[in-house]
């Protein structure tokens, strides 16, 4: 699909867009590709993915989505992570999950294909057992902006795990400029 990106000096770059159709406007827009080996351990699979997301413009929500296939495993969850390269961390976001771990309402993860939605400050770290780590590391119930700020250094990741690496079979870092940074 083809896409266009304007800035708000009026500069436009022509490409090809991903996501779901539309036209979007936000702060932070950015889209990543996941793989095993960014897994810690690395883990050699030959699922992939595509996760995207946009700030709103009013910078109170994320509009996100998760496109996947392949993996080895049968699918059970998927987060956003607070949490460097090549570091494990807490899951301070649900995306989809099989397990019934997550808050009430999170969405089933299919086998393959794409799923969506928007998180709010209710969706961050919400008290259940699944997100003390990243509580522990900061990020703690209901705290958006502190979401949002790790989203913009860097410091998150989104993975998607499976019965096979229950640990996670793939994964990417959001919004990683610098690596080393």
């Amino acid at each position: 699909m083809k896409g266009l990106l304007v800035l708000e000096d009026g500069s436009a770059w022509h490409g090809e867009a991903i996501g779901r159709p539309g036209t979007s406007f936000g702060e932070i827009v950015f889209n990543t590709a996941m793989s095993g080996y960014q897994e810690v351990p690395a883990v050699s699979s030959v699922a992939s993915a595509t996760f995207t997301a946009d700030v709103s413009k009013d910078g109170n929500s994320i509009d996100w989505q998760l496109s996947y296939g392949g993996l080895e495993g049968a699918v059970q969850q998927s987060h956003i992570h607070f949490g460097q390269r090549s570091v494990n961390g807490g899951i301070s976001v649900f995306l989809c999950t099989n397990l019934g771990n997550g808050p009430a309402g999170t969405q089933p993860c299919p086998q393959s294909g794409t799923i969506h939605g928007t998180i709010t400050a209710a969706d961050v770290s919400p008290p259940i057992a699944a997100t003390a780590g990243a509580r522990t590391q900061g990020i703690d119930t209901g705290q958006y902006e502190e979401l949002v700020r790790a989203i913009d250094a860097g410091k998150t990741y989104a993975n998607i795990h499976s019965s096979l690496w229950p640990g996670g079979e793939i994964r990417a870092q959001l919004n990683e400029g610098d690596p080393h940074n």
